[in-house]
């Protein structure tokens, strides 16, 4: 007997498994069994990178391979501090991200003839060097050096700053450790590096989170200035002299709560802003008497305001984000000085995070553009160039389906994956090339959109 009369032919189904849908926060739920996973079509480089112990802050370190990159694989370097769970185990870290391959998408014909070494699909390499740090490490900054310029040489000092979480702010000098990432068999002083090239003793037992640094425009390390604020709503300035740091002793007491971040003005080397959990941004001029903010936002939002972001490109705007999940654009030229009663209005307010902002920043050349993350487990890049077009879009931007959020035209990306994301930053040499840290390690990636 033959097998066909007993088996019916199978019918191949002419049905086509579901299309992936779009995943997106606040409509989407996901399922007790569903994981998301990633677009790679809209990725031109994608990596993650697990660390040993989680990083609450980072920053991104200049170095001597040339600016507008746009070459694969990519390398990149950052500095940044541990979270352990004994004080003893902390480090502060130099990182070497390289291999970081162009990301290869489905359907990439394997035979083209623009077969390079940008299409290998390779798993990126991660090296670093430590040095220990005691306590835990609140927020890192390295400090600012001019665009356009190399890394200084192997015997200069490359300093990076530490908020420590018993109070201390440290300065290291970070500089041979990325020569012993370089250079092979590099033996490098450990007098130099592992302890402290400064301790800023100003605050106290009083721990704190927002610092940042400001250069008279060269490399030249007595050109520094270093700002810290802490919990108890001080802020206090560090200068370096040619034989040295010098932390001034009075503090700028305009705040009310803890001082969340800090950030100079890229175009007055004597002015600067800082936000507070008492829910107000202040303009500080470092000339003025009596260490009090020459201008401020009361309140900038209706929560604390945990992260500020100044545009180096046109630098009245300043980027503000909330424990609110809220985002504000401010234009300072409407903020009036103190005395005064009218409260400005922001330029631009964004409500899409669905927790507390953790992180901001502009675009370091693209004035427009600025990414932001929450502890909502996202990323998010936005540009405040794109106006919504309805003829476009056939539909009104106002009408949106049953049970869907209205997505913000000027929010051009969200990248998620990540748990807990607390800090991200531009990479300022690979241009739209963007870096975060969370609970999880480290992700690097570079979207079609910037």
């Amino acid at each position: 007997m033959d097998v066909d009369e007993v088996m019916p032919a199978i019918e191949e189904s002419e049905e086509l498994p579901p299309a992936p849908e779009a995943f997106i926060p606040g409509t989407h739920v996901l399922g007790k069994d569903e994981i998301l996973e990633p677009d790679d079509s809209v990725y031109i480089m994608r990596h993650s990178m697990n660390v040993t112990w989680p990083c609450l802050s980072f920053d991104v370190l200049r170095d001597s391979l040339g600016d507008e990159r746009q070459r694969y694989p990519a390398t990149a370097y950052l500095v940044a501090g541990t979270q352990a769970d004994q004080a003893s185990k902390n480090e502060l870290s130099v990182f070497k991200m390289s291999s970081l391959h162009r990301t290869q998408k489905d359907g990439d014909d394997s035979d083209s003839d623009e077969e390079d070494d940008d299409a290998l699909d390779e798993d990126a390499i991660l090296e670093f060097r430590s040095v220990p740090h005691h306590g835990g490490v609140n927020r890192v900054r390295a400090q600012p050096l001019p665009p356009a310029s190399p890394l200084p040489p192997a015997s200069q000092p490359y300093f990076t700053a530490t908020w420590a979480d018993n109070g201390k702010v440290h300065i290291w000098d970070i500089r041979p450790l990325i020569e012993s990432l370089d250079v092979p068999g590099y033996s490098w002083d450990k007098s130099r590096t592992n302890k402290p090239a400064f301790t800023i003793n100003s605050h106290g037992r009083a721990e704190g989170f927002a610092m940042d640094w400001a250069s008279s425009g060269n490399a030249n390390p007595s050109s520094l200035r270093l700002l810290t604020g802490d919990v108890h709503s001080k802020i206090y300035l560090t200068t370096t002299t040619p034989s040295g740091f010098n932390a001034l002793s009075q503090p700028f007491t305009s705040h009310t709560s803890s001082v969340e971040d800090l950030q100079w003005s890229p175009s007055e080397p004597t002015v600067f802003a800082s936000c507070s959990a008492d829910c107000s941004v202040q303009i500080w001029d470092v000339r003025s008497k009596g260490r009090r903010s020459v201008a401020g936002i009361e309140p900038a939002h209706e929560s604390d305001v945990n992260v500020i972001s100044w545009n180096r490109s046109t630098s009245y705007l300043l980027l503000s984000g909330g424990d609110e999940g809220g985002i504000k654009v401010w234009d300072l030229r409407n903020v009036q000085k103190k005395g005064t009663t009218v409260l400005p209005s922001p330029v631009a307010s964004f409500k899409w995070h669905t927790a507390p902002i953790t992180s901001i920043e502009w675009h370091p050349t693209e004035d427009s553009i600025f990414a932001a993350s929450g502890a909502d487990d996202q990323v998010t890049l936005w540009d405040l160039g794109v106006e919504p077009d309805d003829d476009e879009m056939g539909t009104s931007m106002n009408d949106t389906p049953d049970g869907a959020r209205d997505i913000p035209p000027q929010l051009l990306f969200v990248h998620q994956g990540q748990k807990d994301v607390k800090e991200v930053h531009w990479h300022p040499q690979i241009p739209g090339a963007v870096l975060s840290t969370a609970l999880d390690g480290f992700n690097i990636f570079k979207t079609i959109s910037v």
